[in-house]
């Protein structure tokens, strides 16, 4: 299936009981191609449902500061969500709605061929390396999982409500992406 189907079909999706009040599918944000950093966060917030875009709303915003900051390069990553439809009043998804959604970001994994795999948050760290994972414990370690690195970090929604993280935050994306300068060798190969 090439990137178009997919779209299609994920836009269609009736999979879980998410699809019965969503606005818009949210598939992500990005240039849809081979780039070595992916990021996967929870699920559409509000402004993310009614844009039909991944990360637009306060917590995407302080991302966007963030990886400018960095100088990361936009066509070096992707962000995508766990989930593509807003659980009703932010809820946490749960695991059957997760599993239902799965295999689309599976396939967006497949077509992205990411080097990096940043789970922002809990939920994602869950979905993603360890169902019993605790970001408090997890977060800014570097996890192999098959055959990718995996970097776990709070969700950005989790800086804005709790300062004390920030710095935290900061040092895991800077660890990012000196990771990705690292392997710039093997990125330019697979861009």
């Amino acid at each position: 299936m090439d990137w178009e189907g997919f779209v299609k079909e994920c836009k269609n999706c009736t999979r879980c009981g998410l699809s019965n009040n969503r606005q818009n599918v949210v598939i992500g944000r990005g240039v849809p191609k081979p780039c070595p950093v992916l990021f996967v966060g929870e699920g559409p917030g509000e402004q993310e449902d009614i844009q039909g875009e991944a990360f637009v709303g306060r917590a995407g915003k302080l991302l966007d500061i963030l990886l400018t900051a960095l100088d990361f390069n936009p066509e070096h990553y992707y962000i995508a969500n766990v989930v593509k439809c807003r659980p009703p009043d932010n809820r946490i998804p749960t695991w059957e709605e997760m599993e239902a959604c799965l295999p689309w970001l599976r396939y967006q994994v497949k077509f992205i061929k990411p080097f990096i795999i940043v789970c922002l948050g809990a939920t994602a760290a869950k979905a993603i390396i360890d169902r019993d994972a605790k970001i408090t414990q997890i977060r800014g370690q570097w996890v192999e999982k098959g055959g990718f690195l995996m970097f776990p970090t709070y969700h950005p929604a989790a800086v804005l409500r709790d300062i004390r993280k920030r710095e935290d935050f900061y040092l895991d994306m800077k660890n990012v992406k000196e990771k990705l300068e690292s392997i710039s060798g093997q990125v330019h190969k697979n861009t």
